[in-house]
C-alpha cells in the first residue's frame, strides 16, 4: 500500500478502506452490546465454482466440504434467537474475495468467519485457526500465499486490487502492522473455536496462529479463518468428507460462536476462577506467581495458559501482567511457582505485594515474620 494510497481516504473512512486487501482482521470495537442485541455472523465457504480450492485424497474438494460445513453452522446458528446469518455463498459460485468482504460491511456484521480445509504432500493432520498477522515464519507465510492466490482468478483483480502482489510478502507489511491492536477480539473467537476442535473433535491441534491472508476487499469486524484439517490425509480426509465428520465439524465450531457472543453480550470477558486464599485480609501481604507479560490482552481460560487455572490478569500501563494464584501464606505460592514452570512458564517468579502496592519478597516476608 503505498501513501498516495492512503490519503486518497479521510481518517474515518481510512478505519475501513485501509484495510482492502485482507482476508480477515478485527476491527475497532462495536460501541455497545447490550443483553438485547441481535448479532449479525457472516459465513464465508471458502473458493466454489471454478476454484475448487484444496484438492486432496480420493479428489476431495475443499469448495464441496467447506459449502457443506458452513450450511451446517448456518442452520444451528439460525435457532438462536438472537442471531442473524448471511453466506457468502450457498451454492457452489465463484464469489470475488472484495464481494465477500462487501457482503460482511453491508450487513453491519458482527462476526465473519471462514471455513476453509488444507492440503500437503505429506500426510500431515490436524486443525488451525487463524486470525490476521505477519509472522517472519515461513511456514506460515506460504499458507497465506496459497490462499491469496485466488485473487488471481477474478476478472478485474487488477483494478480491485491495484498495486497487489498476492506472492509478496511485502505486499502483507503495511496493512498488517496497523492492525496490532486490533486483534484481541479475534484471538478470543479463535481460541474458543480452536479448543472446541481439539478438545471436543478430538483433533491435533495446531494452535491459533496468524499470518496476512488476502481474501476480503473491505471489512470490519473480529474474523477468523478455520483450516478444519487436511483432505491430502487418508483418513482425515475421509473424515472430512462424510457427512458425520461434516456435522461434528459444524457443532463444535457453531458452539464457539456461541460461546464468544456470550462473553460479548455480558460485556466482559469469562475468565477462569481465579485461585484466591479468601483468608486474605485487604491489609495483609499477597503473594502472586507473575507468569507472563506483554501488550496482548489474553482471555485468562486454562486452555490459553498450558492447562494453568486461576489466572489473574492486570493491566499496567499499557501492557497486561499475567499472575497465578493471590495468597498470604508463602509455602503455597512456592507451591504455585513450581507448577508454573512445570507447565513451562521456566521465567515464572514470585511477587509481592502490600496494600495492593508491590514490594520486594524480601520485605514481605521481614514483614510477616
Amino acid at each position: 500500500m503505498t501513501l498516495q494510497m492512503l490519503n486518497k481516504f479521510n481518517t474515518k473512512t481510512n478505519a475501513v478502506l485501509v484495510f482492502v486487501f485482507f482476508f480477515f482482521f478485527i476491527a475497532i470495537p462495536h460501541s455497545s452490546f447490550g443483553q438485547d442485541k441481535a448479532y449479525t455472523v457472516v459465513l464465508d465457504a471458502g473458493h466454489g465454482g471454478h476454484d475448487p480450492g484444496k484438492v486432496g485424497y480420493k479428489k476431495y474438494k475443499e469448495k464441496e466440504i467447506a459449502l457443506n460445513i458452513v450450511l451446517e453452522m448456518g442452520k444451528i446458528l439460525e435457532q438462536s434467537e438472537n442471531i442473524n446469518v448471511i453466506y457468502t455463498r450457498k451454492t457452489d459460485v465463484f464469489v470475488d474475495l472484495w464481494e465477500r468482504g462487501a457482503i460482511a460491511n453491508k450487513a453491519d456484521a458482527d462476526l465473519f468467519v471462514s471455513i476453509h480445509c488444507n492440503a500437503h504432500t505429506s500426510q500431515a493432520y490436524g486443525a488451525e485457526t487463524w486470525v490476521l498477522g505477519l509472522h517472519a515464519n515461513k511456514q506460515n507465510l506460504e499458507v497465506a500465499k496459497k490462499e491469496n492466490e485466488v485473487v488471481l482468478l477474478e476478472e478485474n483483480y487488477k483494478e480491485n486490487y491495484k498495486g497487489f502482489d498476492p506472492n509478496s510478502p511485502e505486499s502483507l507489511i503495511g496493512i498488517t502492522m496497523l492492525l496490532e491492536e486490533y486483534l484481541d477480539q479475534s484471538l478470543q473467537l479463535a481460541s474458543i473455536v480452536q479448543h472446541n476442535m481439539t478438545h471436543d473433535l478430538k483433533r491435533k491441534d495446531r494452535k491459533v496462529k496468524q499470518a496476512g491472508f488476502v481474501v476480503l476487499h473491505q471489512t470490519y469486524m473480529p474474523s477468523i479463518l478455520i483450516e478444519t484439517g487436511f483432505l491430502s490425509n487418508k483418513t482425515e480426509g475421509a473424515y472430512m468428507n462424510s457427512k458425520k465428520g461434516q456435522s461434528k465439524f459444524a457443532k463444535v465450531i457453531a458452539s464457539g460462536i456461541q460461546e464468544y457472543l456470550g462473553q460479548v453480550t455480558m460485556n466482559t470477558v469469562i475468565d477462569d476462577e481465579v485461585v484466591f486464599d479468601n483468608t486474605v485480609n485487604k491489609s495483609d501481604i499477597v503473594f502472586k506467581v507473575q507468569i507472563a507479560s506483554g501488550s496482548k490482552k489474553i482471555v485468562t481460560k486454562s486452555y490459553n495458559f498450558k492447562g494453568l487455572k486461576g489466572v489473574e490478569r492486570v493491566r499496567v500501563s499499557n501492557a497486561y501482567k499475567y499472575y497465578l494464584g493471590k495468597t498470604s501464606n508463602f509455602e503455597t505460592v512456592k507451591d504455585l511457582h513450581q507448577q508454573a514452570k512445570k507447565k513451562g512458564y521456566s521465567d515464572a517468579f514470585i511477587v509481592a505485594f502490600k496494600d495492593g502496592k508491590k514490594i520486594s519478597v524480601d520485605e514481605a516476608l521481614k514483614t510477616q515474620n
